[in-house]
């Protein structure tokens, strides 16, 4: 190639012939900001390098599964010792077993876990775990809460109060999601008219208590409880979309941080990913021993894998959990998060730039709003290219966050002083110049 090829122009091109968009998952493709998507050929720490070898400071970490930063040494040891043993067995092992009971020991309303590949192969066995332990059919989603791609759960809100969903893809049939409730996000008058009127058809509830995929939204204390309250009078099933809150925002996960402003809250079940894996497809779903136990081969609910288990990613995300359980981790972490937060707050705000944030743990989110959204209709009013022009100036200065105004952001272990330090000092020219 030419001395003055820009390497991530060349192999987005390459891509685009032998892959549909050029990217293997639609968020890549930096459709939303325009430009061209960063080809990373290394990480390490709190770092990546593209394909021209620029280095950029990462805060989407895989989406979130790097908590402790790219490379970590006790876990890149505990994969390299998992792989000379064997890549796949498809037959059990001690290490799924350990990995299990460290998730029972963190996590207190699981029992009984099921170890899966993905968080959208979690998802959609939780439901049909739901339906199968009730004997019912319906179920409850929030508009902005992305749960995987399985076809009930690809829908959007219906024409009115608590109605039915319609399919948002292509190749979804509107009689696979016509038992797909959706809701708005902390809207406790809705919520109650859904159970009025289904609530003795609901096998359960799914919700993101920390909603990750309209950006950073919580679910307020108030509209949980009602959640749990209505779930438990009617007999429906409270489950926790955790595969990016699950051990990201604190070591017993986003219900921890509920269960602390609301006495004896547990979810019935919980889905996790990202952090479990610590980088290696692996995710999970799990919930008390009674609910668990109608899964196959004990129960009549089908779920299987040939690679659920895999010692290579069991071996990855033992090693994480042990790490991020060490004393004064997440401390360490949440400061570290929100004095990011804080930095770019005070630098909007200096640039006279309309700009929220907000953070738990080490997940984080802002929106150039002047007060937070509590609900996607209220997300979707942030200005559009405003953020494309932020992103962009991020990107261009070595700061890579999100290409998509809808998408949280990670903090690593991995991630110093210097290096907030450095993004907030970037963030300051770049808001300047919008």
């Amino acid at each position: 190639m030419k001395p003055n090829t820009d390497f991530n122009d060349a192999l987005f091109e390459r891509a685009r012939k032998s892959i549909p968009g050029g990217v293997n998952s639609p968020v890549r493709a930096f459709k939303a900001v325009g430009g061209t998507p960063r080809f990373v050929q290394r990480a390490q720490g709190a770092y990546f390098w593209d394909a021209n070898g620029k280095r950029h400071i990462d805060y989407i970490g895989s989406w979130g599964p790097m908590i402790l930063g790219h490379g970590h040494p006790a876990v890149v040891e505990a994969v390299q010792k998992a792989v000379l043993e064997g890549f796949s067995y498809g037959a059990p092992t001690e290490r799924e077993v350990e990995l299990a009971e460290e998730l029972i020991r963190l996590v207190p309303s699981i029992e009984m876990v099921r170890l899966v590949s993905s968080g959208t192969e979690a998802a959609m066995s939780a439901i049909r775990l739901a339906r199968g332990a009730t004997g019912r059919n319906k179920f409850i989603k929030f508009e902005g809460c992305y749960h995987g791609h399985a076809d009930a759960l690809l829908v959007k809100a219906g024409s009115g109060l608590a109605t039915f969903g319609n399919p948002t893809s292509s190749g979804v049939p509107p009689e696979v999601v016509r038992d797909t409730l959706v809701l708005e996000y902390n809207n406790l008058a809705q919520l109650e008219v859904a159970f009025a009127m289904h609530g003795a058809a609901l096998a359960c509830l799914m919700i993101e208590p920390i909603a990750g995929n309209m950006n950073f939204v919580r679910a307020s204390v108030p509209f949980m409880q009602r959640c749990r309250e209505l779930c438990t009078q009617y007999g429906a099933l409270l489950v926790f979309d955790e595969v990016m809150t699950g051990f990201r925002v604190a070591l017993g996960s986003a219900q921890s941080v509920y269960a602390r402003a609301i006495p004896g809250f547990a979810p019935d079940m919980t889905v996790m990913g990202k952090v479990i894996g610590g980088g290696m497809p692996l995710a999970a779903f799990g919930g008390s021993r009674a609910v668990m136990e109608h899964l196959a081969p004990l129960g009549p609910v089908y779920q299987a894998g040939t690679l659920s288990g895999n010692p290579v990613a069991t071996a990855c995300g033992l090693a994480t959990l042990r790490e991020i359980s060490k004393p004064g981790f997440f401390d360490a972490l949440s400061a570290r998060t929100r004095s990011l937060v804080t930095g770019l707050q005070q630098a909007a705000n200096e640039a006279s730039v309309a700009f929220c944030a907000d953070s738990e743990g080490g997940m984080f989110g802002f929106f150039l709003l002047d007060t937070l959204p509590v609900n996607y209709s209220q997300v979707m009013k942030t200005d559009s290219p405003h953020f494309n022009r932020l992103f962009h100036g991020l990107l261009d200065r070595g700061v890579y966050i999100a290409p998509a105004l809808y998408e949280a952001g990670f903090v690593s272990a991995a991630h110093t002083q210097e290096d907030i330090e450095e993004t907030i000092a970037i963030a300051r020219d770049v808001f300047r110049s919008l």
